[in-house]
């Protein structure tokens, strides 16, 4: 056969076959275990440290130089931050301190002394006036009265219509309109109204009439129920701005965590105890604050209702600081705003102590 006829044969080459080893788990953790560590690289935490590895820099005045200019800008940065916030505060601490705190202190002054004109010190002597006052004593209990019963009520009146609104109540916009529309209403009209109501000729006598065989006409405002309807004139006005509070604490409670719940088998009075309740208490608490300064500050309307002396039941602090003001009697004046002013510093107070216990016992 002629050479390079033959047909040229393909070269196999050999393929060696490793064989896969199996390692077991407890082997894999100990070579993990025992694996050579790399050199030179100590923990810090295992470090012992010498005098000699403590560097040492020169006293030159290069250095110094440098750490004075250093010093310099720091100071400076400091002086800068100061200025700012001086510059930012400084209004609102002279405002406070012009308007506020220099009034209580001559408050506090005048109800010590004897008259505004003369400044005989007569000690306790108002206090004791104020105190055994009839006037003071009625306006107290019928004040006290009404936030004791008006405050609870617009707290957990507002907590159940938000609940009803946020449960997709249907017709709730023209619901929650219906409630807001008192926030917008000046207080002259609040009172006009009012006074159409329940006036001695009023709608209400009116209906009355209608409905019963000539019923005797009650003049609200000024008999045993007229604190009833300075109530409902209270909780009316004040309803939608706490319902809108309890709408949005009510919107910021997490969904999975209800979820959870009910997917648990809690029932809704077991969620809103459990669950519900904890979330709102930040809110309840705003909403008892705000609710208590405005029952204190109903003094305008009931004052537009009925002037300076209303039926009995109706006469508050706000009358009695009134009429002492009228009359120019400057030193019962002081010390009665005095004594309201501690009455209302240990109510709140106690409030917020029991809503830091509540917060503390939710957390813990």
């Amino acid at each position: 056969m002629r050479p390079g006829s033959e047909i040229a044969q393909p070269k196999t080459q050999k393929t060696e076959r490793t064989a896969i080893k199996t390692v077991s788990k407890e082997e894999a953790e100990i070579k993990l275990i025992n694996r050579p560590k790399a050199k030179n690289v100590t923990p810090l935490a295992s470090m012992k440290l010498t005098p000699d590895d403590i560097p040492v820099f020169e006293d030159t005045p290069e250095r110094r130089e440098k750490l004075a200019s250093r010093k310099k800008r720091f100071q400076k940065r400091r002086f800068r931050e100061w200025a700012i916030f001086t510059g930012y505060l400084t209004p609102s601490l002279v405002g406070v301190l012009i308007f506020f705190f220099l009034p209580l202190l001559m408050l506090l002054v005048t109800s010590f002394q004897k008259s505004p004109t003369n400044s005989d010190f007569v000690g306790f002597r108002n206090y004791e006036r104020v105190l055994t006052n009839d006037a003071f004593i009625n306006a107290s209990k019928n004040t006290l009265t009404f936030a004791l019963i008006s405050v609870p009520l617009a707290v957990i009146l507002a907590l159940f219509v938000a609940m009803l609104l946020n449960s997709g109540l249907p017709g709730k916009s023209l619901f929650r309109s219906f409630l807001l529309n008192p926030m917008m209403v000046p207080v002259a009209s609040v009172v006009l109204i009012w006074q159409v109501f329940f006036s001695y000729n009023g709608v209400i006598n009116g209906i009355a009439e209608k409905i019963f065989d000539s019923p005797e006409k009650i003049d609200w405002l000024k008999s045993e129920y007229a604190q009833i309807v300075i109530m409902l004139l209270f909780l009316w006005k004040n309803l939608g701005y706490n319902m809108v509070l309890f709408l949005a604490a009510l919107n910021s409670i997490p969904h999975e965590i209800l979820e959870s719940a009910e997917m648990d088998g809690a029932g809704p009075v077991k969620r809103f105890f459990a669950i519900k309740l904890h979330y709102l208490s930040p809110t309840i608490f705003f909403v008892g604050i705000m609710s208590l300064i405005n029952s204190f500050k109903i003094f305008r309307e009931v004052y537009l209702l009925t002037g300076d002396y209303p039926f009995a039941n109706l006469y508050m602090l706000q009358h009695f600081m009134n009429n002492s003001f009228t009359h120019l009697d400057y030193s019962k004046l002081s010390a009665g705003a005095i004594i309201m002013c501690i009455v209302m510093v240990i109510i709140v107070g106690g409030l917020f102590f029991a809503e830091s216990k509540f917060d503390k016992d939710v957390e813990g």
